[in-house]
């Protein structure tokens, strides 16, 4: 695997533990709930595939959290991945704008795909609804950059 993925696969694993942290974060402020998107989002692939999760009520909605949140974690790690390899191929916008490209591009994978689902529709959200995915998802290429930056050595 070319070293450009692996660096960009570590550097979205870093984002998205800054992305939970954030969410965390805004949910203890806020006081809000967390969002069963990640559920809905495993239950709407389950019913377009041959695949099912096991279980009964509490064992199934169990199983649902936990390949959500892996399914957010493997989308955090996929988009820091091909960062990385843009990055090997020679792509380097200034700081601000990869760490903005970044974020909006796992923020518009999530989302889209959401939609493309029925799980979510963004057009109906409130300005509430952007910023709590916006600004985590902006957390997350800030993270993701930097942790390029400083494993190829350019955040020296």
């Amino acid at each position: 695997m070319s070293p450009g993925i692996l660096a960009g696969a570590a550097a979205g694993a870093a984002g998205t533990t800054a992305l939970n942290a954030l969410t965390y974060l805004d949910m203890s402020v806020r006081g809000r709930p967390s969002s069963d998107s990640p559920e809905r989002l495993v239950e709407a692939v389950e019913a377009r595939t041959p695949l099912s999760v096991p279980g009964a009520a509490e064992t199934r909605r169990n199983r649902l959290g936990g390949l959500g949140a892996l399914a957010g974690i493997a989308t955090g790690i996929g988009v820091g991945a091909a960062f990385g390899a843009l990055r090997r191929a020679g792509v380097h916008p200034p700081p601000a704008v990869e760490a903005a490209l970044i974020g909006l591009a796992a923020m518009a994978a999530t989302d889209l795909s959401m939609a493309a689902l029925g799980v979510s529709d963004p057009r109906t959200w409130q300005p509430a609804d952007w910023a709590a995915d916006l600004l985590p998802h902006l957390g997350y290429g800030a993270v993701t950059a930097a942790t390029l930056s400083a494993l190829d050595g350019r955040g020296r």
